[in-house]
Order: C-alpha cells, then structure tokens, then sequence
C-alpha cells in the first residue's frame, strides 16, 4: 500500500469522521492525541526505505516528531453544515501524507448545526487495517464525559528506530535466518508426499483449484455504465437503524452483513435502471478480517474476496439468500489467504511496478464494500459525547467503496465514490436510500435510512 501510493495514483487513506454532541475543550483535545502517542508506537513512527528500495520498507520512530503537525482545528463555512463537512474530508482524504513524517492527520472541525463538531482522524492504510482502526480510536475516547486521571498516566510504549542501511540490513538478516527453516519445511512436504503420495497429491489438487478460483477475476462484465474513472472522491454518509437492518437479515436467514450487501446492490440496480442500463451481475470485492483475538492491535490483517454480485435479483429476500451464499463459499476457499501472502512479494517490488498490479486487481471491480463492528455503549471525546462515526476507506480505481460501521442502535455507512463513474451523484445516493428502505420492509415498512445533508 505504501511503495503502490508513491506514483501518485493510489490514495490510500482510511479516515473516520465523527459526529459530537459539542466542540471538545481544546486543552483536553490535545491530551487526549498526547496520551495515544504515548499508548500507540505506530502514531510516532514514519515510514523508512532502504537504498534503491530493496527490500520491504520499516516503521521506525520519526526523531523530530510533533503532534503540531498532526493535529490541527477548522471552522467550516457558516450555514455549510454538512455538505461542507463531507466536502473538506473528501479533501482531506485525497490530498498526499507528507512521507517523511508518521501518515496520519487528526483535524476538528467546528461550527456543526447546534454546537455540534465533527473530528476527523486520517491514517495510512499501510498502518492499520479498518478493525485496526476501530481500536484506536476506541483508546482515544472515553467512557464518561468527565476527566479520567487515570488516562493522564499512562506509560509510553517504546519504539524502534532504524535508518535506511538498518532497513537492508534486516531483510538481509531475515532472508537469511529464513532459509534453514525453508529448507526444512520443504524436506517435510517433500518426505510427507513421499509417505502418503495420494492424499498429497488430492491436497495440492484441492488447493491449486482454490488458488486459481481466489486469483482468477470472476468471470462477470463491469457495467458499461460505469466505466469513467477520475481521481475525485466524493463522500456521503447514510444512517440505517441496526435493530430493523438485523432484523431484516433474519427474514431470509442472513446476516447483517448481508443485508447490508443487498441494500447496496439493490441501489446499484435502482441506478442502473433509472439511466436504462439494467445489469444483471457486477465485479465486486470485500474485504475479510483474518485477525484473531490475541493479535496486537493496529497493522493489516486482512485478505480479500471477488465475486459476481447479483444485482439483478429484485426480491430482496432472495438477494440476501444469493449474497449468503456467495459470501459462505468465498469464507471457505483453503486458498483464500493467498492474497495476503502475495502482498509480501508485492513489499519488494519497486512502486510503479506495485501500483500497476495492484490497480489491475481492483479497478476491475464495480463495487467494494465492508463491514466493521463499532462501539456499542456511549463514549465520548475529550468531553464530547460521540454520536455518530463514519468510516471511509481509500478508492482503489473502482467506482465506489462503501463502508459500514455500527454504532450503538444505528449503521453508519460511509459512501466513497468517484463522480466521473457514477454521472448523476444524487441519483446514486437517493439509490442507495431506496436499496435500504427495500431490505429494511423485510421486517418493519416504516424503517427508513436517512442521507445526512
């Protein structure tokens, strides 16, 4: 994600926007970043790369380290609200980390509709993967509005330091205490094939036809009607209440997650019919969490999944039967980790090279969407109680990214979309409105989604 980004092409930035009650006391404000840079090493540490590029680059603590660079306040536009919230972290998200410093920005931006504030925290994906995300964030925020003494003493975390040459000198050293165990691993596979040669061979079979399913691109047509590609991002951000959206699920025997994927899809088939370009299927992708409890927080633990998505199917019910489905097979693949894997390989190639392979995985898709699990009991910022959050993941040259975090009784989504694919912006979203409603009528008629503007 880092060396693919360096062309310019690539954005990757996750950013979690905030609704609060009221404006944070600054003072606190500034606490709360101070203690989570003495919680969290990652927040202080910068990228660095080895001479020429060889090798996979290293965190490693930026010795000129100021939160000033990183923390910052804002006033949006008097009567802007939140068209003109959505609009500065949009801007925020596409404008470039500066490389030498740790990749990560935190603004608060005020003058919200009844003194409310929004906060606005923006990290490079190559620290942190989206749960990754959640926990951090969950270590800045608080359990009660008042004061915690006990935050204030929080001890610091230590850090590594490493230069360039100590970048090359660890791969050499990895490299090389590697090999024993290669060798040694592949005298074991070797000696197993030669004592059960046919379950060996049913094994690799197995496997092989799972590599080539996860790694072959589903065999779907991308919408012609999506087929513009800008490097503008544009957010929404839409409220779905939890209960009836759970509730829904349940109707047609799925999960949360899955009637979240066929209220996205029913908004991609309102879209496609409203401009006389019905499709059937498109190229989608999602994410999959492979962490497991125990793992330490932060870092990238994730592997993804492609199918074609059944836009086409107009029952809802049936949708999420279909998405079900889909999504159970595509969990069950023994290959399913491969692309994980190959992310190290990608680590040691140069950043143009990187990008082209990366881009050609992913501007193929129509559609990526996530699911994360949110905060569940009340906490606040800094004083601030924390009302609403929605994630946006980094557009990798599909037309949209959407994400969905829940919070509490409600489901926060996060709209990522280029405007050059999808030509009628409000069209898209009043879509996906109607995608909801659709699913949500599963259980109670009167649940409604609601776009913040």
């Amino acid at each position: 994600m880092w060396r693919a980004e360096a062309g310019g092409v690539v954005r990757s930035p996750l950013l979690a926007l905030e609704q609060l009650d009221s404006v944070p006391d600054w003072d606190r404000f500034l606490a709360v970043h101070e203690r989570g840079v003495r919680m969290v090493p990652r927040l202080r540490q910068r990228v660095v790369e080895a001479p020429l590029g060889l090798g996979t680059p290293r965190w490693s603590v930026d010795p000129e380290f100021d939160l000033r660079f990183h923390v910052r306040r804002a006033r949006l536009p008097d009567g802007g609200g939140w068209p003109a919230l959505l609009e500065a972290a949009a801007q925020l998200a596409m404008s470039p980390f500066d490389r030498a410093r740790p990749p990560w920005e935190a603004v608060l931006y005020e003058g919200l509709p009844d003194g409310r504030a929004a906060y606005v925290l923006k990290m490079h994906h190559s620290a942190t993967d989206g749960l990754g995300a959640v926990q951090l964030l969950s270590l800045l925020h608080s359990p009660r509005r008042e004061p915690d003494p006990a935050q204030s003493r929080q001890e610091v975390v230590p850090a590594g330091q490493t230069s360039g040459l100590g970048v090359l000198a660890h791969q050499v050293r990895h490299d090389v205490a590697a090999l024993p165990s290669a060798v040694l691993g592949a005298g074991s596979v070797a000696f197993g094939a030669l004592s059960n040669p046919v379950h060996t061979l049913r094994s690799a079979s197995r496997y092989g036809s799972s590599l080539m399913r996860v790694l072959t691109p589903p065999d779907v047509a991308a919408s012609p009607l999506l087929a513009g590609r800008g490097r503008r991002w544009r957010f929404a951000a839409v409220d779905v209440p939890l209960p009836e959206l759970r509730a829904a699920a349940r109707t047609a025997g799925g999960t949360v997650n899955d009637a979240y994927l066929a209220a996205l899809l029913g908004g991609y088939r309102r879209y496609h019919a409203a401009l006389g370009v019905p499709v059937e299927t498109i190229p989608m992708a999602m994410p999959i969490s492979v962490r497991r409890p125990g793992d330490p927080g932060g870092g990238n633990r994730i592997t993804g999944a492609r199918f074609g998505a059944p836009v086409g199917v107009a029952d809802p019910k049936a949708r999420i039967a279909r998405i079900r489905a889909l999504t159970l097979a595509v969990r069950g693949e023994p290959a399913l980790g491969s692309i994980g894997l190959m992310s190290t390989g990608l680590a040691r190639l140069p950043g143009q090279v990187s990008t082209q392979i990366v881009a050609a995985m992913t501007k193929a898709n129509d559609l990526q969407a996530s699911f994360l699990p949110g905060p569940r009991d009340s906490r606040y910022l800094a004083g601030a109680r924390l009302e609403r959050v929605y994630p946006y993941a980094p557009l990798p040259g599909c037309p949209a990214m959407i994400t969905l975090v829940t919070h509490r009784d409600v489901a926060c989504v996060g709209v990522n979309f280029d405007p050059v694919a999808f030509t009628e912006p409000e069209l898209f979203t009043d879509c996906l409105l109607e995608g909801f409603a659709e699913v949500l009528a599963l259980h109670c008629p009167s649940a409604r989604p609601i776009a913040r503007t």
